[in-house]
């Protein structure tokens, strides 16, 4: 007897995540290959130009986007080449409200809930706008309920860097695999590197609260299977991040100058 197995939404949209992570950083690359036109050769004994020496007391301030893809909520990316100093529990907090309360974060969520309307996701919830509604407020207290508790709360509690620290250079594949890992490894709020337990402990937590409002998925296979794809959405948009400058740079053939990071190195350094 042949038997099909159909996966779920929430299988499938993990699937759609994993391949999303590895084009990134194959476009990145593929933009990064584009052969620039050769320089001709300068003639012998002309001399290198001469450039001035950078001042030390006038550091180059760092900048991030604050949106990936001008879209994606950016505020807790920083750059790994800087002198680590940590964050406050507020700035913590403060990360986790930008994050939560974004106005992208509605349309992802009127997105994600036609998906599981279309795929009639928690059949309690019935059909047309009063079945569409629940699935968005449910959508939505998906994504608040994840970011506040990997970005904030149990960061605070168990003193947990909640920042991605972006690499910037380096081989595209070493830097794929450095970003989807960074939800297993994340540094502490000594600066040392340790297993990321704010976010697999908060995910694990917002998928136990979510069962509250998930009266057709609460077996153990339907929480782990959301645990997965938690995880996995976190990986690619780590992943997001780490190549969105690499391939804007290409694409745009420019660096933004209307951005900054939430919480830049000067403030936590200052908040000490």
């Amino acid at each position: 007897m042949t038997c099909w197995l159909r996966p779920s939404g929430r299988i499938l949209s993990g699937l759609y995540i994993v391949a999303l992570s590895a084009l990134i950083p194959l476009c990145a690359h593929a933009q990064g290959s584009d052969a620039e036109p050769a320089k001709p050769a300068e003639p012998a004994g002309t001399p290198p130009p001469v450039r001035p020496a950078p001042d030390p007391n006038t550091p180059e301030p760092v900048k991030e986007d604050k949106r990936v893809f001008g879209v994606f909520p950016n505020y807790r990316t920083t750059e790994n080449s800087i002198p680590f100093q940590p964050i406050t529990a507020k700035q913590k907090f403060t990360i986790g409200l930008k994050d939560s309360f974004d106005w992208p974060v509605y349309p992802v969520a009127g997105a994600f809930s036609l998906l599981y309307q279309l795929e009639d996701q928690n059949p309690s919830f019935g059909q047309g706008m009063k079945g569409y509604a629940r699935r968005y407020g449910t959508a939505l207290g998906d994504q608040v309920i994840g970011n506040m508790m990997t970005e904030s709360i149990m960061p605070s509690l168990l003193r947990q860097d909640p920042r991605y620290f972006r690499l910037g250079s380096g081989h595209p594949l070493h830097r794929a695999f450095y970003a989807m890992t960074r939800i297993f490894v994340t540094r502490t709020d000594a600066g040392n590197r340790a297993f990321n337990f704010a976010e697999v402990l908060g995910n694990s937590t917002a998928v136990a609260i979510s069962n509250a409002y998930y009266p057709d998925t609460r077996d153990v296979s339907d929480n782990v299977e959301r645990l997965c794809v938690a995880l996995a959405t976190d990986a690619f948009s780590q992943v997001m991040k780490e190549f969105w400058p690499d391939v804007k740079r290409k694409l745009f053939h420019r660096h933004d100058t209307d951005s900054q990071p939430l919480i830049s190195q000067s403030q936590a350094a200052g908040r000490q």
